[in-house]
Formats: C-alpha cells, structure tokens, sequence
C-alpha cells in the first residue's frame, strides 16, 4: 500500500511515497522525474508527447496522435440555420437597396438640369498640303509599272508633280463650298428654330424626349405654345413591396399600401412631367409655353386615358428651385388650368383611386378619345398606336450613320471628272462624242440657254481650254441689275474665291497641247443677293495681245452627274476681253431655277472695261 505527502517548494514537488522518491523540477510544460523507474525528462507541448529515459534500462520514445472529434447532427443543423438565415438577410438587402434605387430613380428626374440649345457651329473640314496630293497622285500614275521601269516611273512622277497642285486646289475648293453649304444649312435651321418653325421645333424636341424614362412627343406648335403628350409609367407596374423596419428597428420589407402607391406614381409622374417641361424649353429656345398632357393605362379598366393636363409656362419652370424629390408635386401649382386625375382629401391625403379625367374642355384631346379606340388591331388611327409612337420615340438620326460630307475624293475620281475636254464637234454636229463612261456634252450656240438640271446646283465644274497666247478666267457675283454688291464678288487670280467658297478659282494646268483653267461653282450656297454669275477670260494684260491670238478657245460645264455643256466664244481681233456665259436666276411657274445663257460679249479695252461694266472699281 502506497502513501505520501507533498512538499511545495517554489519550481520543484517532491513526492515520498513506499515505492520511492519522486522530484518533478521545472514548469508544467518540461519537467524532469526521478524515482525507482528512472529519470525521465517529458515535453508536454503539442497533440504529441515525447519522454527518454536518461540513466539505467534501455531507451525508450512513445508518440500519440490526439483524436478528431466530428461536429454533432445538432451542430451541422444550427450551422445550416445560420447561413440560411445570412442568406435570407443578403436577399432582403439587396432588395431594399434596389427599392430604393428604383423609386429615387423615378422621383428624382425633374433635379437633372438640360443645357440651353445654342446656334450650331460647323467644323471646317481637315487641312490638306501639297505633299498629300502629291502621294495620292504618285500612287495613282505608279500604279502598275515594275521598280526597273525607270523612264515610266520618271514620266509618271512627273505627271504627278503637274497633278497635284490642280488636285489639291480642287479638293480644297470643293470642302470650302461644303463648308459653306453646311454653315448656311445650320443658319437656317437655327432661325427656323427660334422663329418656332413647326416641323423644326418638333424634330428637335422629339429628338431630346427620345431618350426620357418617361416617353414625350411634341405633336404642334401654335405661335409660342408646343403641345406635348407625355406617356407615364402605369401605376400597376410598380412594385408591391417597400422597404421597412421591424418594431424592434431591424430592416426588413413591408407591403406597400394603395395610397403610398399612388403618392409614390403621383410623385413619379410630377417629376417627368417637370423633366419634359425643362428639357423641351432648353431645346427650344422661342417656346414660351407648353400644354402637356400625360397618357397612362388607367389600372381598373387595363384602358389608355390622359390623367393630367396643363398649361406651364417657361417663366414658371425656370424660377424654380427644384432641389428635392418632393418639388416634383409643385407642377400641380405653378401650372395653369392644371387637372390631375389624383385629388387631395380633406385631411391632407392623396387619393387611392387613378380615374382617366374629363377631357370635354380640351377638343384636342377629347377628340383622340372620342374617334379612336384602344385597339391596336384597328385600321384607323388608335390610342394604341399614339402609345406604341411614344413608347418608340426614338428617331432615326440616334441610330442612322451620318453622311460624310467632307469625304475626300480619291486621286482617281477626281482625275475622271477633270479628264480632257471633249474635243470640238464638227460643223453641224449638235453634240459632241461622249468620254468614256459619260454622257455628251451638249453645245451650245451664241445666245442659247438652257435651265439647269437641280444637280448642278450643288455643284458645277467650268473649265476653260485654250491655247496659242496667255487668258485668264474670272467670275463677277453680281445682282439683278448686273452689278457687283462688293469688290470681293470679283474672282480673279488674285482674289480666287468669293461667298465663303461658293465661287472659287482651282487654278490652271497643261492638257496635252492646252492648257485648263478650272473653277467651282456651288449655286445653291450662293447668298440671295446673287442673282447673276457672269464667267468671263481676258487676255495678259502685259502681253498686250487680243482674242484673236488664241488658236484654241472652249468653255466646258460638267455637273458632275453626266449632264455637260461646251461653248466656243468667237475670238475676234480686237477683243482683249470676253464674258462667255453667264448664269442667273430665273422663275417658271413659281419656282426659282438656274440658267445658263452662252454669251460671247466681248470688250477691246481689256479687263479694266470688263471690270467696269460689272461695278468693280479700278484704280
């Protein structure tokens, strides 16, 4: 029978007992024993115990695994609750947030604020140089001859180098005269826009509403005042829950009630309502006044019906302030004859019912209702109809490629279009032999004339071919009375453009055995003021040599379309210089035309007298 007593000195326990003597030295972790067995030293660390025995009997060392204990069906089942529980908590989460996106989203658009329409500004097209012409034409004239073909390639580079001057002043040319089409278009457009041009203010609004939540369309204008339809989101469309708390104060989701489903479309629809007025008098700068009425499918009757009308004016919008979600319910107070099919109760309530409203004092609008039916099957004009417009309000220009109207022409295609001039017709012949690929010109006799075909408006190529002396060509702007309004509608070789590029000289270059002297015409872009454009050539003043000097003379007009026309002025003597042709302004039936008259008027002072007869004055 074993007994003992324990002795506590601080770091060591000793044990007495029948079977020996015991000392334990040291912390719990490490400790040293001695006794009849031995003494052994034991790590007590980690899921792993180690002892050696350190004097007597043979050595010995023994490791334990700890055991793994698995989680109980209680634990597996409450761990399961939770993370249901976490999940169910995500949902709602999310659900509220997006609740709460979605209804500041459609209460808040009347607090984004429209930029002002301002005059268009047209970009003027890109700058091209020399050393661009002069690569297009070299790869033209290069094309198809072999690196050793070395007189070829020298002869085309040298075609190039006589090209490109004429290429580039074309070119240039011709995007001035676009540029100028573009400004004058964009200056009429905006007048049209201020002056409350139906069909102007109703594109350009209905361009803006194209992309509103709730869709608008601008369906007249009657002086100052745009009439628009607006078509609001259904009130069913809404969702049936809102976000909430619990008595407790935790987030959770609450039904939403009819009466805050009302207040909350009721809100919606005041703020699209304010969007729309905004938006339509930023767009629209000379409309002083909108008449709005809201179309929506009423939630009973599952029919189309207006639940609000009104009269808003610009003054009323613009003072404002519209800075909170609920600023939206003022359209029913700062508006004029203003009727909302959603009333206030005596306690200070919304109303729970949406009601389509009397529209007997509106003719308009009561006549929609009256002759149309909410049948989208029917063959006439139907509620369905004006609600599938609304809702597809997107016109075409949001989605239609724009033209490039300052595409540049290939080397190629302009080297067709100013190809030789047809060479002259045989006596008695009407026309002359067609290039390839076009049509013949037509030639004209001194005094005919001829209405032009509405393409050449847009633009008209002259040329003029000569040969055996020095000419150059010009062209006087002038008004009915033949007169220049201004030195600058005088177009010679120091002043080789007029009307913002409308008339421009091209410059000349060598054809074969002539040389050509080109220039562009663009009618429709010449002011109104013009009436005349009288195409003349005289001689070199220093040379002091006549028309009759000239061995070859011709004028050539091509459209560009395959209509040209070709005159040969006669070439007196004592003619230093010639009005050729000239082209006006002629109405038949009430419509405005362009002529062109061959002339052959000639003057023996030169181009002093030639000037003169047309106002300019020479000092």
């Amino acid at each position: 029978m074993a007994f003992g007593f324990r002795v506590g000195v601080p770091g060591m326990s000793v044990r007495i007992s029948t079977r020996g003597v015991r000392t334990s030295v040291g912390p719990r972790a490490a400790r040293i024993s001695m006794g009849s067995g031995g003494t052994r030293i034991s790590s007590g660390l980690g899921p792993f115990s180690a002892s050696s025995s350190l004097g007597g009997g043979r050595r010995r060392t023994g490791t334990t695994r700890s055991r793994a204990v698995a989680p109980s069906a209680a634990q597996l089942e409450r761990a399961r609750r939770q993370a249901e529980r976490a999940q169910q908590e995500a949902e709602r989460d999310a659900a509220i947030a997006q609740l709460e996106e979605l209804r500041r989203q459609t209460t808040s658009v009347h607090l984004q604020s429209f930029p002002p329409t301002r005059p268009p500004v047209v970009p003027g097209p890109q700058q091209l140089s020399l050393a661009w012409a002069l690569a297009q034409a070299q790869t033209h004239h290069l094309a198809g001859l072999g690196l050793f073909a070395r007189a070829e390639r020298a002869a085309a580079r040298r075609r190039a180098a006589e090209d490109a001057p004429a290429y580039l002043a074309a070119e240039e040319a011709r995007l001035q005269a676009v540029h100028g089409e573009l400004t004058a278009e964009a200056g009429q457009w905006w007048q049209a826009l201020l002056s409350n041009d139906e069909d102007t203010v109703c594109e350009a609004v209905n361009y803006a509403f194209s992309d509103n939540a709730a869709a608008g369309c601008a369906v007249g204008v009657d002086g100052d005042v745009l009439s628009v339809v607006m078509r609001q989101q259904d009130i069913d469309s809404l969702p049936d829950q809102v976000p909430g708390v619990t008595p407790s104060g935790r987030p959770t989701l609450k039904n939403l009630s009819k009466r805050d489903r009302t207040l909350w479309w009721l809100t919606s629809m005041g703020s699209n309502i304010v969007a729309t007025l905004k938006e339509a008098f930023a767009v629209a700068p000379g409309i002083a006044a909108v008449d709005l009425a809201v179309l929506t499918r009423l939630p009973n009757t599952q029919r189309l019906g207006f639940v609000a009308y009104g009269h808003w004016t610009r003054q009323a919008i613009e003072a404002g302030p519209w800075l909170e979600t609920t600023d939206a319910l003022r359209f029913l107070d700062i508006g004029q004859d203003v009727a909302c099919s959603v009333t206030t109760t005596a306690s200070g309530n919304v109303s729970s019912a949406v009601k389509p409203l009397d529209t007997s004092r509106l003719p308009g609008l009561q006549g929609l209702l009256d002759h149309a039916q909410d049948d989208a099957g029917s063959d006439e004009a139907t509620l369905a109809d004006l609600d599938g417009d609304l809702r597809a309000n997107v016109p075409a220009a949001h989605t239609a490629p724009l033209p490039d109207r300052y595409r540049i022409r290939p080397f190629a295609e302009w080297k067709a279009q100013s190809s030789p001039l047809t060479p002259p017709a045989p006596a008695g012949q009407p026309h002359t032999p067609a290039q390839p690929g076009r049509a013949p010109a037509t030639v004209l006799t001194p005094g005919q004339n001829l209405a032009l075909p509405e393409e050449a408006w847009q633009g008209l190529l002259i040329a003029f071919s000569f040969a055996g002396a020095d000419a150059d060509l010009t062209l006087f702007l002038t008004g009915t009375n033949g007169q220049v309004t201004c030195d600058e509608d005088f177009v010679f070789y120091n002043q080789p453009s007029a009307s913002h590029g409308a008339a421009r000289l091209l410059g000349r270059q060598p054809d074969g055995p002539h040389t050509v002297e080109r220039a562009a015409l663009h009618l429709a872009a010449l002011p109104t003021q013009i009436q005349r454009v009288t195409v003349a050539i005289n001689m070199d003043v220093e040379a002091g040599l006549s028309c009759g000097a000239l061995t070859h003379a011709r004028l050539y007009m091509d459209c560009g379309t395959g209509a040209a026309w070709t005159f040969q002025p006669p070439t007196g003597p004592d003619i230093r210089a010639m009005a050729i042709a000239e082209l006006y302004r002629h109405t038949v039936n009430g419509q405005q035309v362009w002529k062109l008259r061959a002339n052959g008027q000639g003057w023996t002072d030169g181009l002093d007298a030639l000037a003169r007869a047309h106002g300019v004055n020479v000092t």
